[in-house]
């Protein structure tokens, strides 16, 4: 028999593992043209948080009882697709499944040769590209700047912080443990990182770290620590809002401070994105993310948890600070 994982029911606050329900289904029949795919590893990310509510978005919700879907990496084990030979290993989106069957219209062959099947999931699968991307269409970095990544310890804003220094940069990373501000600096190489738990005073915090002010904010949280960077941004800075979530799992419409004057006086650009918009430039971004990796100006962090079973405590786990990196379920 085959597992599955459904959305059982909508999350109110943060998700619990009631808002899962794990079924099991008999073994898929493979069709001409389609590949029998075996999971391997499975990405969860905050954003799967919107998507199992129901509003409009730019990516519809999911289905109640239906499976949930996320980035995969997945081995072919049978083929009737010429594209695809037995033992291809791919990444695509695919649904919380052991197995399943697949046209291959949407799936990309990785390579599991020198580097990690998982980083196809992180720092050259869409954590990197959202990173790099973000950074440099609505950052626009200038060597000698001052970039604040607020989430620093998570995969997108690991990626961000050596990416600006890659650049140039100074990068002050925003993270929720002592042990997360050391591995910013000293696995990654941000200049300064802050403990926003610890830390009684946010915007005397980056105040500090910044005494020049801030030229882009790289936004992975929203809420609190982001009005303490907003009131420290410089004039013609700017702000790529990538995540909130800090704010994903509220109840009630957040009120705080209201950001327009800030950016009037300042001449501030604020602009949201999903890395979709950019898809035209992935294979540039993923060349250029690959050579860096490769002569060894990149790193990344990975929390790895074992077990199929283990996907939707993983999952929540994000919203409790427990990854370092991206967060993959190896199945």
């Amino acid at each position: 028999m085959n597992k599955v994982i459904l959305l059982n029911k909508r999350p109110e606050g943060k998700p619990t593992e009631s808002d899962f329900k794990f079924v099991e289904e008999n073994m898929p029949t493979l069709k001409e043209g389609e590949v029998l795919l075996k999971t391997h590893y499975v990405s969860v990310d905050p954003y799967l948080r919107g998507r199992m509510t129901e509003a409009k978005s730019y990516i519809p919700p999911f289905e109640l009882h239906k499976p949930i879907q996320s980035g995969m990496i997945a081995e072919v084990i049978e083929s009737k697709n010429s594209d695809f030979a037995v033992g291809d290993f791919i990444s695509g989106m695919l649904e919380w499944k052991k197995f399943q069957t697949n046209t291959g219209k949407s799936l990309t062959k990785v390579d599991d040769k020198g580097v990690a099947l998982s980083a196809y999931l992180g720092i050259l699968g869409m954590t990197g590209l959202t990173a790099y991307l973000g950074l440099i269409e609505i950052g626009k970095p200038k060597q000698g700047e001052t970039i604040v990544v607020s989430g620093a310890a998570g995969a997108v804003g690991s990626a961000v912080g050596q990416i600006g220094k890659i650049l140039g940069c100074k990068v002050i990373g925003i993270a929720g443990t002592d042990e997360k501000v050391d591995m910013l600096k000293s696995k990654f190489g941000f200049d300064e990182a802050i403990n926003y738990k610890t830390t009684k005073d946010m915007q005397k915090a980056i105040k500090n770290a910044a005494p020049n002010g801030v030229d882009i904010y790289f936004d992975n949280v929203g809420g609190e620590i982001s009005d303490a960077v907003l009131a420290n941004i410089n004039r013609f800075g700017r702000v790529a809002v990538c995540g909130a979530i800090s704010l994903y799992n509220a109840t009630e419409i957040p009120v705080g401070p209201r950001v327009q004057p800030i950016l009037i006086k300042n001449s501030v650009l604020m602009q949201g994105f999903i890395v979709g918009n950019y898809a035209e430039k992935f294979p540039e971004a993923i060349k250029q993310l690959g050579e860096w990796l490769k002569v060894g100006k990149l790193d990344y962090s990975e929390t790895i948890t074992e077990g199929f079973d283990h996907i939707p405590s993983a999952f929540i786990g994000l919203f409790e600070g427990k990854n370092n990196g991206k967060m993959v379920v190896k199945v």
